[in-house]
């Protein structure tokens, strides 16, 4: 049966490469809780709900920051029934990243949430969903760093050759997730919070990289040393239209980050070297708009195209999670 499908979903894929070569297939400019639980994007709406049913999704694709590290991520999003009103979900990325300083490769950090439904009628749910987020390194990967650009006598230094954020594969810090959502056929609304309850132990500084050739771009990579990032706070509004097997959505993602990011002062000469200190520009709005195209072959297989692209964004972001443009493209088996 899956080889009537196969096609189509093989001309989907094609597209979303064309459209958009430097794309990504997960994120959303946050550090991942917007595809978490109640807050994840286009939940299909029916007026009996039942969370005893189970998914797998796999999703893929490539993006382009806003330096020049380019991400190849692959995820798995399981979802497992508990009861007919509640569920788990896991969620296992893997990077591939590339860029002028270095490439680093493995598992982003697991997400896990639990989510249940708190009322239901016949025009609407409301959900909820309690969960967090498990590092999987400490944001301090060095591997296939390019050595030209290093500093001679940085081993005899004691100081490691940590890469920027923008390369890591992990944010490094264990979180906290809460949020809830309202659903009905045609709208979607969710909010949600993040919280980092520790640091990462990133050590990337520009003195290590003084025979990079330009200082400039250098210095456009944020230091996050011993990172602990604010805050977030989300809200998605969506609206939904369906048509026969398809369902398209439109809609807008706004985060906020409600409290500053610290990391330790490492600048030479700084009146604050060797202390934490909070960084300016770090809290404020990143804005995303989407837009999600969907195709059910029947009520167990689907196809879906979501397409974000940024509007706004905070002036500094040392997490190094800012992106451009997003593109997912994903298969869902419902069993």
């Amino acid at each position: 049966m899956m080889k009537k499908y196969l096609p189509s979903f093989l001309l989907l894929y094609s597209i979303s490469f064309l459209a958009a070569p430097e794309s990504y297939a997960q994120g959303c400019s946050d550090a991942g809780f917007c595809t978490m639980g109640a807050m994840k994007p286009s939940q299909i709406y029916t007026k009996k709900i039942n969370f005893k049913l189970r998914s797998v999704e796999f999703s893929y694709g490539r993006a382009q920051t806003t330096l020049t590290p380019t991400i190849t991520a692959a995820t798995v999003d399981l979802a497992f029934g508990i009861t007919e009103k509640m569920s788990f979900q896991l969620k296992l990325p893997y990077y591939w990243v590339d860029g002028n300083l270095g490439q680093t490769n493995g598992l982003s950090d697991i997400s896990y949430s639990i989510t249940r439904n708190m009322y239901s009628s016949e025009k609407f749910h409301i959900n909820a969903t309690l969960g967090g987020k498990i590092p999987t390194n400490n944001s301090d990967l060095d591997s296939d760093v390019n050595s030209q650009y290093l500093t001679d006598g940085r081993e005899a230094s004691g100081l490691s050759t940590d890469l920027p954020m923008y390369y890591q594969t992990s944010l490094g810090s264990v979180d906290i997730v809460a949020g809830a959502s309202f659903i009905s056929k045609k709208w979607m609304f969710a909010t949600g919070i993040q919280i980092a309850l520790t640091e990462n132990e990133n050590d990337f500084r520009w003195g290590q990289w003084g025979n990079y050739p330009d200082i400039n771009y250098l210095q456009d990579n944020d230091l996050a040393n011993n990172l602990k990032r604010g805050t977030d706070i989300m809200f998605r509004v969506e609206r939904a239209f369906h048509f026969s097997k398809w369902d398209i959505r439109v809609g807008a993602l706004p985060i906020f980050r409600i409290t500053q990011d610290e990391v330790l002062d490492v600048v030479p000469g700084s009146e604050t070297q060797g202390q934490r200190i909070k960084v300016e520009n770090t809290t404020g709005l990143a804005l995303t708009a989407i837009g999600n195209v969907a195709y059910h072959f029947n009520t167990n297989n689907s196809v879906a195209l979501l397409y974000g692209i940024q509007i706004t964004d905070r002036k500094n972001n040392p997490d190094g999670l800012t992106r451009d443009i997003v593109l997912s493209l994903s298969y869902v088996l419902r069993f």
